[in-house]
């Protein structure tokens, strides 16, 4: 049973640190990135943590980085990467480019050691503002000059690939998320309705992606049930049916949502295509501390831990037909957070990303990852980055976006900060290191640029890790000596 807010509070007084949670989610906190209050507040420096592990015998994470005579990515020692797609280079089935922009991913299990990978193109306006949009193809298409979209990519044992076209017609598709049924929710993260930056329909939805079988993605339909608005990502609590989704926007900032479906209705592939646009309930959050104090924004927390009740507010009108969605509240009815990115189901509930807040929001911090347990009903925040001081510098990590839970214990999570742009893990005991870094210079050698990374996954059987380089879009598989971190309380 939920936890009301009366009991949230009365338990937290009693404790007088908040509740003391249980289960196998451990404390994210970035350390020493995890910054205390002050630092947080005043914008203490941060970086990775390389000590070793305590008493277990085991150094944190991989190793340095080494850097990559091809110019791609820097990986510890053992490890390798393998380019699976390369935007303009590489080319679909059809004989199509790949198309540009590669952002949200999720790994499937395919027949005999394949491994089926659904893939996000964030490609916003028409198709004449980009080199390589995602191809019409036949019957897989939305809005014929929308140019975003999925390619469903195959990698084998052997390691040949193929690529696809997943859907079509889509817009600024960011992240997403995968179901326990196997198939890819792909996030539009925009508001534009038919006839602004050129588009024929409105966008602003959800759409589902089958890897396994092109015919469930013919004839494209949003799933309106969701919301109409910028959409970043959504993950399924498997056990009571919700979505939980989040809103990269700002002016104001964005809000965490929670879908409720209708009663008797059960989840599978191809249902969600079959809901009414009014189906179930759309609701965005509204937290309140151990005092029972309203909480107006996330970036109010500033230590490790922090602890907020969550309830619930229905919106009013789902599809945004006059006013955005996140508009239709006012102060004081629900909670807000800057660049609320990247989710993943685990550990019984869902791991939620603020990517980094500025002067939109009462506090700066460079990260937040938030723990929603749905069975508590509690948000505890998780990772905590303090504004990074120099982002120009290696060592210092900022702005998480997508994120996956690693099968070694912990979170992976790729930055789309400033600066170089790293892979970097998280242990469930608070400490962080690298994994990968940029290396491909968009830029020049005295003003080097360096695109974010995205689409951070494993494969089904844990040994690869992929990854994307955004722009101009490379999709990558980095293996090697995988190993579980070591635990420190």
């Amino acid at each position: 049973m939920s936890i009301t807010r009366r009991e949230f509070s009365r338990q937290s007084a009693l404790t007088g640190a908040g509740i003391a949670l249980t289960g196998a989610v451990g404390t994210l906190a970035t350390a020493p990135g995890a910054l205390a209050a002050e630092d947080a507040r005043h914008g203490g420096g941060h970086g990775h943590d390389d000590d070793k592990g305590h008493g277990h015998g085991k150094e944190l994470g991989y190793g340095p980085l080494l850097p990559d005579p091809k110019g791609i990515l820097a990986l510890p020692a053992g490890f390798s990467y393998r380019v699976l797609t390369h935007s303009g280079v590489t080319k679909l089935e059809t004989g199509e480019p790949t198309p540009s922009n590669h952002d949200g991913t999720a790994a499937f299990e395919g027949a005999r050691g394949v491994t089926l990978l659904v893939n996000n193109h964030e490609l916003s306006g028409t198709r004449a503002g980009w080199e390589h949009p995602v191809p019409l193809t036949e019957g897989l298409v939305y809005d014929p000059v929308a140019a975003g979209g999925c390619t469903v990519v195959e990698t084998r044992r052997d390691g040949r690939t193929a690529e696809w076209v997943g859907i079509a017609g889509t817009s600024t598709n960011c992240a997403g998320g995968s179901t326990e049924w196997g198939t890819w929710l792909t996030c539009e993260e925009t508001e534009d309705k038919a006839g602004k930056n050129g588009l024929l329909k409105d966008h602003g939805y959800v759409f589902e992606v089958d890897p396994y079988d092109k015919r469930a993605n013919r004839d494209p339909r949003p799933i309106k049930a969701f919301g109409r608005y910028a959409h970043e990502a959504v993950v399924i609590d498997p056990k009571r049916g919700h979505a939980y989704l989040t809103e990269d926007a700002s002016g104001p900032n964005g809000l965490l949502y929670r879908w409720v479906p209708p009663h008797g209705f059960t989840h599978g592939r191809g249902k969600l295509r079959t809901l009414a646009d009014d189906a179930g309930v759309l609701q965005a959050a509204k937290c309140f501390d151990r005092k029972g104090a309203f909480v107006d924004d996330l970036s109010r927390a500033t230590e490790i831990g922090t602890v907020y009740g969550v309830d619930w507010a229905d919106v009013p009108d789902r599809d945004a037909k006059t006013v955005s969605v996140r508009k239709q509240f006012t102060e004081g009815q629900v909670t807000r957070a800057r660049k609320l990115e990247g989710m993943w189901w685990g550990d019984g509930g869902a791991y939620v990303v603020s990517s980094f807040a500025r002067g939109e929001s009462p506090v700066a911090h460079d990260g937040q990852v938030w723990f929603y347990d749905p069975k508590r009903r509690t948000l505890t925040l998780k990772v905590l980055l303090g504004v990074n001081a120099d982002p120009s510098k290696d060592g210092a990590f900022d702005g998480p976006d997508n994120i996956t839970v690693s099968p070694y214990g912990g979170l992976v999570i790729a930055e789309d900060g400033e600066g170089i742009q790293h892979l970097f893990g998280a242990t469930d005991s608070g400490r962080t290191y690298p994994i990968a870094r940029n290396e491909l210079n968009g830029g020049t050698e005295e003003d080097p640029s360096y695109s974010e990374f995205t689409g951070v996954t494993f494969s089904p059987d844990g040994k690869t890790l992929f990854a994307n380089i955004q722009t101009p879009g490379i999709m990558l598989a980095i293996t090697g000596p995988w190993k579980r971190q070591p635990h420190k309380r």
